[in-house]
């Protein structure tokens, strides 16, 4: 027999159905910072995990830690979830300290863990129920279930579940409680182009509705797309921290082309806030100043009639900051 009953109910008192989202709950005008850390710190024994780390977020924004692995993030995420004491330093969420006061903050967050370690005998019905029965006002498991994509596997016990469905459960659950603060370690891996996109869609809603957000992950897209502000961290500490177009423009943007044959590489033009190339195949301009530097390139290319094959002109993205910023600091330690 299915885990429903003839009432269309999942176990003791969640009804099963399909329909749409109930209208999202609004936290209206409410602003401030949400979590705040200060001088954060966390030792292992001799080693430090965590050193001296700070950073704000505001209600209803996203922020993003990045790092290589064994930089620090997760160790510094179960500290603001409470799942650890700092060794020293502070950390606030909603105004109180979550592991001292883990009771009044626990009821207000949803936490997304890298690994749940969800019973497998349990179906995803019997698993949002036994979840649900830990929360004050959780949401109807259809109306769960349709924000993860994951209303046809209701009956699928969870062992039997891939390792997408399993992470996309396990955000269900993070949600299930309608928290204010939600904590994402890792949330989309394991999930497939077309899953990971709808994720991006539903922690974009969460956004709209209020939900302050605190991410970690290793897909530097993920964060430059979700992210109102960021921080990288690298052997335990932030190494730099803003919004993703603070972060990115602190490099330069780069014009690549390839000139013909029988233009020599001296004579291309002094170019406004480029610095001049150093090697011919193919030519690379590194500029603080794409519009400008581009325009000028494509004037002088035109008026001696000079083609510039396979040209491309773009920013620097998130990954060659990320990877420009974490070797420094590498080279540093």
């Amino acid at each position: 027999m299915s885990s429903a009953d003839r009432d269309g109910r999942i176990g003791s008192g969640v009804r099963r159905h399909y329909s749409e989202p109930a209208e999202p709950r609004r936290l209206g005008g409410m602003t401030g910072s949400v979590v705040e850390a200060s001088e954060l710190g966390r030792r292992y024994d001799d080693y430090p995990a965590v050193r001296d780390v700070s950073f704000r977020v505001e209600r209803g924004e996203l922020f993003a830690l990045l790092g290589t692995n064994g930089a620090g993030k997760t160790s510094t995420l179960e500290l603001i979830e409470g799942l650890g004491r700092p060794s020293s330093g502070r950390v606030r969420v909603l105004g109180l300290d979550p592991w001292a006061e883990r009771a009044r903050v626990r009821p207000r967050t949803g936490v997304l863990l890298q690994d749940s370690g969800l019973p497998g005998d349990l179906t995803v019905a019997e698993t949002i129920t036994m979840w649900g029965g830990t929360l004050t006002d959780p949401r109807p498991a259809g109306e769960v279930l349709a924000l993860v994509d994951m209303q046809h596997r209701i009956d699928v016990r969870v062992k039997q579940l891939s390792g997408g469905e399993r992470r996309r459960l396990d955000l269900a659950l993070a949600v299930l409680g309608r928290p204010e603060v939600l904590f994402l370690d890792e949330p989309t891996t394991g999930l497939d182009p077309e899953s990971r996109q709808h994720t991006w869609r539903l922690i974009r809603q969460l956004l709209l509705d209020g939900v302050t957000v605190l991410l970690t992950t290793h897909y530097l897209e993920e964060a430059q797309e979700l992210a109102d502000r960021l921080a990288i961290m690298h052997g335990g500490r932030i190494v730099t921290t803003g919004t993703v177009a603070e972060v990115v423009g602190a490099f330069p943007a780069r014009i690549r082309f390839e000139l013909p044959a029988d233009v020599p590489l001296g004579e291309l033009p002094a170019l406004a806030g480029a610095r001049p190339p150093t090697q011919r195949r193919p030519v690379v301009i590194e500029t603080a100043s794409l519009q400008r530097t581009l325009t000028e390139l494509l004037t002088w290319a035109a008026a001696r009639d000079v083609p510039l094959a396979d040209l491309d002109a773009r920013s620097a993205s998130l990954e060659e900051a990320f990877l420009a910023i974490a070797s420094t600091a590498g080279e540093g330690r």
